[in-house]
């Protein structure tokens, strides 16, 4: 396990919570993205197939909303974790009700979205993923029938990207409070951040709106053909509404994202940059023309819309 010396920061995001307003048909939709989904009352957690880390929480609710991130950090980390907040004049808040049981230090963030800092084992990676992108020598076909297709199960959580209403203040938060590292960033749109003891190019990205939300979440597969074959999975299951196959310019993964039923995104990810924990990576800055995606068909007219915000 990766650990930075002397450096107090998250370590990882440990899972993110979602209010739906069809818990039955969330659950569908993430089993047919290939996800392993666990049932607990009207309620249900997101993990992968044979994980036993929880990555996502599902309730209802009158409307899609965030709930609350919640990242992990080391235990000894704790007492210094309070001081920080408290010298920041962050107050600290009781669990919320679906979270009574957590015992970890509640708070918001300056758009008022619900952060957890939690002691947890680290669960971002600690070297860039490994993949497979085999070829196959002459006379040999090297894909299967479209009826023996494998179906695409990510391997874990990779980032989540929300809406703020202020990307250059979520950057300060975010990095002052919660210990994160700056990426890059493509002016005041979107801004990328990762954790200080070595992880993916982001945990968590923050784009530019007029109220918080959920715009996606990201999980790793194994290759790009994953990819591929993962977007044909959720569009034989009728899923036809996304954006894809590209490749991103700042984290430089490739990407699928297919549409859920409320507006948000699943994006099955591929080779995304890694960061290593010794502070060695130096943030870009660039235009958010130069910095969205090397190339790929062009995003739906909405990609970016935050359907969370008061003003739809």
């Amino acid at each position: 396990m990766n650990r930075r010396p002397g450096v107090v920061g998250a370590h990882s995001l440990d899972h993110y919570s979602l209010s739906v307003p069809d818990v039955d048909e969330a659950a569908a939709f993430y089993v047919r993205f290939g996800l392993d989904v666990r049932a607990k009352g009207d309620e249900f957690d997101l993990y992968t197939r044979g994980g036993a880390h929880r990555w996502g929480r599902y309730r209802p609710g009158a409307a899609k909303t965030l709930d609350y991130l919640s990242f992990g950090i080391f235990e000894d980390d704790l007492p210094a974790f309070r001081e920080r907040l408290k010298s920041r004049d962050v107050a600290l808040l009781r669990p919320p009700k679906e979270a009574e049981d957590d015992a970890g230090l509640w708070f918001r963030d300056d758009d008022g979205m619900l952060v957890e800092l939690r002691v947890a084992q680290k669960c971002s990676p600690d070297a860039k993923s490994s993949v497979d992108n085999p070829t196959v020598g002459e006379n040999v076909a090297a894909m299967p029938l479209r009826a023996n297709a494998p179906f695409v199960r990510p391997r874990r959580l990779s980032h989540v990207l929300v809406f703020t209403s202020d990307v250059a203040r979520a950057i300060d938060f975010y990095t002052h409070t919660v210990g994160l590292g700056l990426s890059d960033a493509a002016g005041d749109a979107i801004a990328f951040m990762h954790g200080l003891h070595g992880s993916d190019h982001h945990l968590v990205a923050f784009a530019k709106s007029n109220a918080r939300g959920f715009h996606h979440s990201s999980w790793d597969v194994e290759s790009v053909s994953d990819v591929g074959l993962g977007a044909m999975q959720m569009a034989d299951a009728g899923h036809m509404r996304g954006w894809g196959l590209g490749r991103h310019v700042l984290g430089s993964n490739y990407f699928h994202y297919v549409r859920d039923p409320w507006g948000s995104y699943c994006e099955y990810s591929h080779d995304i940059d890694f960061i290593r924990g010794d502070g060695s990576w130096k943030p870009s800055h660039v235009t958010p023309e130069n910095g969205f995606y090397l190339w790929g068909p062009a995003p739906p007219d909405d990609f970016a819309h935050n359907y969370e915000s008061p003003s739809n």
